[in-house]
């Protein structure tokens, strides 16, 4: 894939009024465009200057700020271009179509970046984390793909790259000097080399791991009987009120979803239908739903009301989930209960290696703190939201597993051709992430397709 020398234009900023609103234009030879556009030639290169825009009629529609970024000194390693004008829709819309009757074209999703990536501003890894930084969903998602976008991941891709570099020299040279038929290579310092390559990309997986939570984050389902607070629950978790709260059972039947972060992960919750026997066609679909959002989640809270404990219904439910997922039970509704009674205890002890209880109110708040500590802890989720964390994707895992399982192949034989290759294709895997040295035409077309129009 190369670069277009197509002049390109797209809002940088949402279209919706606003104080300000962003039009930004990349290309090649585009002076004759500003001049039609502000009746002058390029400002000052990196310098805010004050101009009036114009239609195609030669009619003054804003008056703005307007910036050149020469080539190769800009976003793309183009010419580029911004006008800020007013965040007025009707005059961002006017100022575009400008552009496209003086013979620019409307950019693609993500072609900035792609232009930016095709003349070597950035890999392909900080391009990921351009799209990854928008679409953050907590100051630590924010912060790692800051940290990615600035070289930090690229950094430790390619100084792993550059270390095997060094050993496949020193295995080669080996190689192709020896009077042997087959070579056999026994370099301790070679294969103590190799090792510790390994356990920083053992390292590196588990990191990147951790990272891919900060994107993806974790999907956990509130199921139970009808009227148990599945509703009410949610909506303190995420503070907000997503769903209707009614004492009528069955008021909900579709699936309801609120987010939340905790300790940086993104929490994505679902509150479902109630689960029973009825003959309601729509609560039917309802409950079907509810056993769809189960099997894809990462953990089940089951829903009881305190007062009336873990009942055969309940238990039903419980075994229909699958036996590896993580569950919990919370025990909602403990404001409701009289001070004389210890019906939790009693309850905890009906149910003792059942499943851990969390008892909780809803309505109060009590015990949310325990039960957010504790969906954390069930989910293995251990992540100290101060530790840096490379924001990686499941191509970035994948493809690093593979290089993983080339380094073991490699420290399995003695055999130096094997070893070679197996370093070899090592590389390969961990030159995909930067897209330095391969990146196929369709993975830039998937990647830069999930971009927004401005970017």
């Amino acid at each position: 894939m190369e670069s277009s020398p197509d002049i390109i234009v797209a809002q940088a900023t949402a279209p919706i009024p606003s104080g300000i609103g962003v039009l930004r234009i990349s290309g090649r030879s585009m002076e004759g465009l500003v001049r039609s556009l502000t009746g002058k030639g390029y400002p000052a290169a990196r310098q805010a200057s004050l101009r009036s825009f114009y239609n195609r009629l030669g009619e003054v529609i804003d008056h703005g700020l307007i910036l050149y970024f020469p080539a190769p000194h800009s976003y793309t390693g183009e010419d580029v271009v911004e006008l800020h004008a007013h965040g007025s829709p009707v005059v961002l819309q006017e100022l575009q179509v400008h552009c496209l009757q003086w013979g620019a074209r409307l950019a693609n999703p993500g072609e900035f970046t792609l232009r930016a990536y095709l003349n070597n501003k950035i890999d392909l890894n900080q391009a990921e984390a351009v799209a990854d930084l928008i679409h953050a969903d907590s100051s630590q998602a924010a912060r790692s793909a800051a940290l990615a976008l600035s070289g930090r991941f690229s950094e430790v891709i390619h100084t792993l790259v550059s270390d095997l570099t060094t050993l496949r020299v020193r295995l080669e040279s080996d190689f192709d000097f020896t009077d042997e038929e087959i070579p056999v290579f026994h370099e301790v310092s070679f294969r103590s080399s190799l090792n510790h390559i390994l356990e920083r990309l053992t390292r590196l997986v588990e990191n990147s791991r951790q990272g891919a939570l900060l994107r993806e984050g974790k999907n956990i389902v509130l199921i139970g009987s009808p009227n148990v607070g599945k509703s009410s629950l949610l909506n303190a978790l995420t503070e907000e009120d997503h769903a209707l709260v009614t004492p009528i059972p069955g008021t909900t039947r579709d699936l309801i979803r609120g987010h939340m972060v905790l300790q940086g992960i993104p929490i994505h919750l679902v509150d479902t239908a109630g689960i029973r026997k009825t003959e309601d066609f729509v609560e039917r679909a309802g409950i079907e739903r509810t056993w769809s959002a189960v099997n894809k989640s990462d953990l089940a809270l089951i829903v009881v009301d305190v007062r009336k404990g873990v009942t055969e219904d309940d238990r039903s439910l419980i075994g229909r989930l699958l036996p590896h997922q993580p569950k919990l039970i919370v025990a909602n509704k403990i404001d409701l209960l009289s001070s004389e009674h210890d019906v939790v205890s009693e309850l905890i002890h009906s149910i003792a290696g059942l499943l851990p209880v969390i008892p909780v109110s809803a309505q109060t708040g009590d015990g949310l703190e325990v039960l957010k500590i504790k969906m954390l802890s069930v989910m293995d989720i251990n992540h100290n939201s101060d530790a840096p964390l490379l924001l990686a994707r499941e191509r970035h895992i994948a493809t690093l597993v593979q290089a993983l399982g080339h380094l073991r192949e490699a420290l399995m034989t003695f055999e130096s051709e094997f070893i070679a290759e197996e370093l070899r294709q090592a590389q390969l895997k961990l030159a995909q992430i930067s897209g330095k040295e391969f990146a196929a035409d369709d993975l830039l077309g998937e990647i830069f397709s999930r971009f927004c129009i401005g970017k």
